[in-house]
């Protein structure tokens, strides 16, 4: 599909109504059981939709409401993963061991994991939806690897079972797809060995638009700078991914503040840029929003350029959610009026 000039768009979730699931630290914890349960995340899947359509956003997305969290809803149902016994481990190269699930078997590709949700949100939708995957990398990441010992080879059939399912994706219905991939912002020698070679192995086959969100993940204050979470710059990572077949780049560029200059470096792709703070405590003016855009424009022709949040709006309140989409939204129709 071709998207509008400058369109606005999110990167996936949005917060949960208190009647759906209660947040923990990155995680859900949905609050109804059984069919009750199933109602709350139809009801709460067509709320954000309408919500998002409701403020103008051209591409929408399910806001993630059956899932509680991004990893572990897509990987509980592939061959191979424990989700039970698991193992502590640090991930993403800093702070304290967690516990993740454990690799004890070959990973394989069981039966639909987000097809479905994709079915009821076209249903529901009247724009475009674009529903999300975690990328290979990040899988690896959130694991512990009891059984292949070999990090590339665990990671490629990662992405033949990803692949497996974006097909499915595509061939319900998805008018665009997303693999997130924090991982490779903190592992660029992983991503030049064989990290790019995973995204595009999960990538054989699809004709539909996809992106890959290289997320910066959320900070620990609101001030904080990014080079206090060891991440890599994107300058180097955008040119080792050029190379893949993937047709855009979800990239974050307000709590960064890069210059949009690094994006003449990403010629015939798509480009959400990141122009809203996830994180912060209000939803920016629309005359800032405006102006970063306008940078953009300078280096992204306005048919590829898609404004988006940071990352995910999972962390704020509905109403703090609402007041940046519509901000995004705002901007998105004042510079496409101004083209």
């Amino acid at each position: 599909m071709a998207f509008p000039p400058v369109a606005a768009t999110t990167v996936g979730s949005f917060p949960r109504p208190s009647w759906l699931a209660q947040r923990v630290g990155g995680a859900a914890e949905f609050v109804p059981e059984g069919d009750a349960l199933d109602e709350a995340k139809d009801d709460a899947t067509r709320l954000v939709i309408r919500e998002q359509e409701a403020v103008g956003l051209d591409l929408v997305t399910d806001g993630e409401q059956r899932r509680t969290s991004f990893i572990h809803h897509v990987i509980a149902s592939l061959e191979g993963v424990d989700m039970v016994n698991r193992r502590d481990k640090v991930i993403r190269r800093k702070g304290v061991p967690r516990p993740v699930p454990t690799i004890v078997g070959k990973v394989r590709r069981r039966e639909d994991v987000v097809v479905a949700d994709l079915r009821f949100a076209k249903g529901v939708a009247a724009n475009p939806v674009k529903i999300a995957v975690p990328g290979p990398m990040t899988i690896v990441d959130s694991t512990f690897d009891e059984t292949y010992g070999d990090e590339p080879a665990l990671t490629m059939d990662i992405a033949a079972a990803l692949n497996e399912e974006l097909l499915a994706l595509q061939a319900a219905g998805a008018d665009a797809l997303q693999i997130d991939e924090p991982a490779m912002t903190r592992w660029p020698e992983k991503v030049a060995d064989h990290g790019a070679a995973a995204l595009d192995r999960c990538l054989e086959g699809v004709t539909v638009p996809t992106f890959v969100h290289l997320c910066y993940g959320y900070q620990g204050g609101q001030d904080a700078p990014y080079d206090q979470y060891e991440v890599f710059p994107y300058p180097p990572l955008l040119e080792m991914l050029m190379g893949t077949r993937i047709g855009g780049f979800s990239v974050e560029f307000e709590r960064s503040r890069y210059d949009p200059a690094i994006l003449a470096a990403c010629e015939g792709r798509d480009i959400m840029f990141g122009c809203v703070d996830p994180s912060g405590p209000e939803a920016p003016s629309v005359e800032y929003v405006v102006e970063r855009v306008r940078q953009a424009l300078e280096y992204v022709p306005a048919d590829r350029l898609l404004l988006s949040p940071d990352c995910g709006l999972m962390t704020v309140s509905r109403e703090l959610a609402h007041a940046k989409v519509s901000v995004l939204a705002r901007a998105a129709a004042q510079v496409r009026a101004g083209l």
